[in-house]
């Protein structure tokens, strides 16, 4: 097969982790096709593979090297030309993936984003003397504008900062990612004008610590100010504001949430637990009765709120009292969505030396004793909204289904791939479309919902694409 001329060379993507790594992802697939590189759906097509790695925890980083060393083996099959290894992992452990992986052609860091075309140029140039691209983390936000969305047309991740100025003593965060580094407002309004003007209707905001947001620019935090500029973004029906860190929770930011009328009533605050010693041993800056005082106003100033936390057990030293202290708060905050991960020891952070580590069968045994209580709260809220109207963001056709007459969307209480589906019998929809439904029924975590006799759906800008399968893709997508 002949190749265009002005073609460089084909690559195929693989992006793991996060959605702020996804939007890493998403800026690297658009410097290289800006760059005159072609994406193809498979691997086995193409000159080149780029893996955007995530370093979190080790479950991560093995399914790093997983996916490392598949592109490896067809790279000593004669399949692919070059294998370029990029992100968090990389940042974090270095020196581990020289040794262990030599084949490697590239490693880029996290902050040489920016120079992945110039990396694909030198393994298509067979030049390889310089093997890693390593810079400093930037003292401004990078720009996250002209990217190649991987996610559907409807829906972005938007990165409001980068970093993190917490030392919470179980994550790595900072080491790899740097401090906290605001994005300005109108910097991120620009950004979200470009999305909207691509399609955009759901704006998920994301940052490793969003209360933070404009502490480090302006001197004080900002998310208020710019949640209201948001509001004013043409083309944007629905903003979700993710990773709120329980601090700089102001007066202005309380009444952005609940006036706002984009900003959906929904917020996702990490808590990680409520006992005062675990949360001071793990660093986290805050206590019991700070953390009932926000959710407590929260809950009387936001009508419908839903509130997503995680949890982690099994951190070292948790007595089995204070494990029962944060069981009994689950089903006393009544938390509608909630994830719970077992500690996992990290080498390079202050948790790793503490004394009084407990086994996986404890960790693991703590974490199915929450997840049995928060099953029951899940299932009861589902149950509470049947028979209610909620306007329904078609996300595409569900999979099975015949005819294109069942589709699956979500509801403001679900965030993309981490909360529950809504099942949507209708015709005439189109992924992107924002429609009222009439909520029949609750299956577990989903719901089963029609659209309302009287209801026309909300099309989105631009033509619709054609129908296919929710996550079907030329690229993979693995998020943590």
């Amino acid at each position: 097969m002949s190749r265009d001329p002005q073609q460089k060379g084909t690559f195929s993507f693989v992006s793991l982790g996060c959605p702020k790594n996804l939007v890493d992802s998403e800026r690297m697939l658009g410097l290289l096709a800006q760059d005159g590189y072609a994406l193809v759906p498979d691997s086995k097509t193409a000159d080149l593979v780029i893996i955007n790695t995530c370093g979190f925890i080790d479950a991560a980083r093995q399914e790093s090297l997983g996916v490392i060393n598949e592109m490896l083996d067809r790279k000593r099959a004669g399949r692919i030309k070059g294998v370029i290894v990029a992100g968090c992992l990389a940042e974090r452990q270095r020196e581990m993936l020289l040794e262990a992986v030599p084949e490697v052609d590239q490693i880029v860091g996290v902050f040489g984003r920016e120079e992945i075309a110039k990396v694909a140029d030198r393994i298509m140039g067979d030049l390889h003397e310089q093997r890693t691209v390593f810079r400093p983390a930037p003292v401004q936000a990078q720009d996250d504008r002209a990217r190649l969305r991987i996610t559907p047309k409807h829906l972005a991740y938007l990165k409001v900062s980068e970093g993190c100025d917490r030392l919470c003593t179980f994550c790595a965060i900072p080491y790899m990612r740097g401090k906290h580094v605001t994005k300005p407002i109108e910097k991120v309004v620009e950004e979200a004008r470009e999305l909207a003007a691509d399609g955009v209707r759901e704006l998920n905001l994301v940052a490793q610590d969003m209360t933070y947001y404009g502490l480090d620019l302006y001197g004080r935090p900002r998310l208020a100010d710019l949640l209201k500029e948001l509001e004013q973004v043409d083309g944007i029906d629905w903003v979700r504001v993710l990773y709120n860190y329980p601090n700089y929770f102001t007066d202005e930011l309380y009444e952005s949430l609940a006036t706002c009328s984009k900003v959906l009533p929904y917020l996702d605050m990490p808590l990680q637990h409520i006992n005062d010693r675990m949360l001071k041993v793990m660093n986290r800056r805050h206590s019991q009765a700070e953390t009932r005082s926000i959710i407590s106003r929260l809950r009387s100033t936001i009508p419908n709120l839903v509130l997503r936390t995680t949890f982690i057990v099994g951190f070292p030293g948790e007595t089995e009292a204070e494990f029962e202290e944060l069981l009994d708060y689950v089903k006393e905050a009544r938390f509608e969505r909630l994830g719970v991960f077992p500690y996992s020891l990290e080498p390079d952070t202050p948790a790793a030396r503490l004394p009084g580590h407990l086994s996986d069968e404890v960790k693991a045994e703590r974490r199915d004793r929450i997840m049995e209580a928060q099953q029951g709260i899940a299932f009861a809220f589902n149950e509470g909204l049947v028979g209610k109207s909620l306007d329904i963001l078609i996300d595409g056709p569900a999979p099975d289904a015949d005819g294109g007459d069942l589709w699956i969307g979500r509801s403001y209480a679900d965030a993309p791939d981490v909360d529950g589906l809504v099942y949507v019998a209708g015709t005439n929809l189109d992924p992107g479309d924002l429609v009222r439904c009439s909520i029949l029924a609750a299956d577990g975590y989903d719901l089963v919902a029609r659209p309302e006799a009287t209801s026309t759906p909300r099309k989105r800008r631009g033509r619709p694409k054609p129908r296919k399968k929710p996550g079907s893709s030329p690229f993979t997508i693995l998020n943590g």
